[in-house]
């Protein structure tokens, strides 16, 4: 089994393309538990079926109310999809998404990787969840993204998106507050949302990257609402930018 590279990010892993469109489903394939720590390109995973790390300490299942979850020691559960409620499949799709399925076919939730023909996601043995390209780089984890925070998709306390370039990140902090870190660890930018333990970012489907709090509070927001798709990056020169679908920006830390 080929080595594999491990990415941190002020202790996050890190993945998640700038541009991605979610793919088509695959043919059927074999249903199957994956026979080492691999979900490989073509893989599905149906209801009740596992991903497992070498050392057997920690599975990913398909759970048969429809979400994805990774559970560790003791089944505790440590990261999920927002996919619950109703019976779904996940697939390593070969053009690179990891993509959780309905049984009618409609997708649900996507690591929004596609592009990366031969990807493969890897169950590791200290509990990590990384999906890498096929020539091992990091492409999207559990812990975090890599450029930008896609659309629909959330920032829980402890993870973050970094620039390509690895210069800055943004973290979602355990106090409540989004902050932006230079490399030498320097504050350059934050969301007055501190003292609110539990809150979270999301960049959400209408547009708007709004910090919930613990209770489901809206504690603050861009106002980007009414751009279906819009994304969230951080630049490599360490703007942080909210861009349409189509790319055109919309909001910005600077």
């Amino acid at each position: 089994m080929a080595s594999l590279k491990r990415a941190v990010l002020g202790g996050l892993g890190t993945g998640v393309l700038l541009t991605a469109v979610m793919g088509a489903a695959l043919a059927p394939s074999a249903w199957a538990d994956p026979a080492d720590n691999k979900l490989t390109a073509g893989e599905k995973l149906k209801p009740n079926q596992a991903v497992k790390s070498a050392n057997g300490a920690y599975k990913l299942i398909q759970q048969v109310q429809g979400n994805l979850v990774l559970y560790g020691p003791g089944n505790d559960a440590l990261w999920s999809s927002p996919t619950a409620g109703a019976a779904a499949y996940a697939t390593m799709q070969r053009e690179g998404n990891l993509v959780i399925y309905s049984v009618t076919n409609k997708p649900l939730w996507s690591t929004n990787t596609a592009g990366n023909p031969g990807a493969y996601l890897a169950v590791h043995n200290d509990g990590n969840l990384v999906l890498y390209s096929a020539a091992n780089e990091v492409l999207w984890s559990r812990h975090g993204y890599l450029g930008s925070l896609p659309s629909g998709h959330t920032l829980k306390a402890g993870q973050g998106v970094q620039s390509r370039n690895g210069e800055y990140r943004l973290i979602m902090q355990k106090e409540g507050n989004l902050v932006l870190y230079n490399r030498a660890n320097k504050p350059l930018w934050t969301t007055p949302t501190a003292d609110r333990p539990g809150s979270r970012a999301v960049m959400q489907n209408e547009g708007n990257l709004v910090i919930y709090s613990a209770t489901n509070q809206a504690v603050w927001t861009t106002k980007t609402a009414g751009n279906p798709g819009a994304y969230l990056a951080v630049q490599n020169e360490g703007n942080v930018v909210i861009y349409t679908k189509s790319n055109k920006p919309l909001w910005s830390t600077k």
